[in-house]
């Protein structure tokens, strides 16, 4: 199968898109497919994978320093046909997934769109800080994301507190919308090795707890921080390491500084990807603190490297972990964390308890067998397209008006009657 993957940012960007797109471009590889990826362009950055095509791209004036590409290239114009595609499949429903849907239009192609996060909660990035502009990008996302559902032949979802909540807010039929979390490689987590690793950073026979994230207000750093403050007098041994960048940085660095455990914590930055299991190897313990996630693919790779996860118990989170099993779901409080963090530093089988299931249930999200359901689907996309099918949005109407009744559109109709009266 001839696969094309469009996705707005590809490495060398590190997030949990990119891992996602680049974890099945290689299972589906291994199976014998073709994956093409159409991403931004990337500057002193040489791809070492075949089939990768660039967009142009530029760097907006926003919070978040990612670049953001330009969906225009004469060139791919002319390749995409030359590529005898059988599915088109987009990470991203605007500028790149656009120019998908388009091209899936045009080539006469099904196009599949994985949901792969809340787009409507990262409107507060943009400078724009009035809060009736806010609400207004809010909902303009919902209207605009239901116009763009539609023209999709499937939809993809990484939890199924994702599909549940689109299924309620959309109305999307079960059949058009199918789970698929991200599947993780096992095997690089089982050889891994972490000793070197706590050797170089001089971990010693602390007792590290690892985070992994973008440092970001909405990961809900500050509140993980403050549980390690919480700890830290019954178990000076305990450190906390966190793995990723964001423009929060500095601010967290700061905080943990006022909370006076800045010798304890330790800001690792960006690791690569092929290094994440042996730094998860090297430490004790996971925690996250996110309020809400589309998948909790992070925790996902700290089952597979056997560490027991203690979290906030959220959406995404809670798709991927059995409290009490193979670890432990909070309250959303410094207070209900410290209190998890410490019950696995208190109690040894607790913690092997923990341990031993979290490296069962990773087995639960194999690479390969999530990547022969995405086969799966993209072969019943094909079928629809041949049916003139695609996903239907009953409340997308819903959206619209609640636009038009609300905020700035509500007083621009109620100015054009009034002139209209005159």
């Amino acid at each position: 199968m001839h696969i094309a993957y469009f996705t707005n940012l590809y490495h060398p960007i590190v997030n949990g898109v990119v891992r996602s797109v680049s974890a099945f471009r290689q299972s589906l590889t291994d199976l014998g497919h073709n994956v093409f990826i159409f991403a931004q362009h990337a500057s002193d950055y040489e791809d070492t994978e075949p089939f990768i095509f660039r967009y142009p791209a530029v760097q907006l004036p926003i919070q978040v320093k990612i670049p953001t590409v330009i969906p225009i290239s004469p060139f791919l114009d002319r390749l995409l046909p030359s590529l005898k595609l059988d599915v088109i499949h987009t990470h991203y429903p605007f500028l790149l997934g656009q120019t998908a849907a388009n091209k899936a239009e045009e080539l006469d192609l099904p196009l599949i769109f994985t949901f792969h996060t809340r787009y409507r909660h990262y409107v507060h990035y943009f400078p724009l800080p009035q809060e009736t502009v806010q609400e207004f990008l809010k909902d303009a996302v919902d209207i605009w994301l239901g116009e763009y559902m539609q023209k999709c032949h499937h939809i993809v979802v990484p939890s199924e507190s994702m599909k549940n909540q689109l299924m309620d807010e959309y109305g999307l039929l079960t059949g058009q919308v199918t789970t698929i979390p991200t599947g993780v490689d096992i095997r690089p987590y089982q050889t891994a090795d972490g000793d070197a690793i706590r050797a170089a950073r001089a971990w010693g026979t602390d007792r590290v707890l690892m985070a992994v994230g973008r440092l970001a207000p909405d990961k809900n750093w500050k509140t993980l921080l403050e549980a390690v403050a919480r700890v830290l007098p019954a178990h000076p041994r305990l450190r906390l390491a966190l793995i990723g960048e964001g423009h929060s940085k500095e601010e967290l660095s700061q905080y943990a500084q006022e909370l006076g455990i800045s010798r304890r914590v330790e800001f690792i930055g960006e690791v690569p990807f092929d290094q994440i299991p042996r730094y998860l190897k090297a430490a004790d313990l996971f925690g996250f603190s996110s309020p809400s996630e589309t998948q909790g693919l992070a925790t996902i790779e700290a089952l597979a490297a056997g560490l027991p996860v203690i979290a906030v118990n959220a959406t995404g989170t809670r798709d991927v972990i059995r409290n009490g099993l193979d670890g432990l779901l909070t309250e959303n409080n410094s207070a209900a964390l410290a209190e998890a963090i410490c019950q696995v530093l208190e109690s040894e089988s607790v913690y092997q308890s923990l341990k031993t299931a979290a490296l069962q249930r990773a087995k639960d999200f194999d690479l390969t067998t999530q990547s022969k359901r995405l086969v799966d689907v993209y072969q019943q996309a094909i079928e629809d397209k041949k049916a003139d099918r695609t996903v239907l949005v009953p409340k997308a109407k819903k959206f619209f008006n609640r636009v038009l009744d609300n905020g700035p559109f509500k007083q621009m109709r109620e100015l054009i009657t009034e002139i209209g009266r005159d």
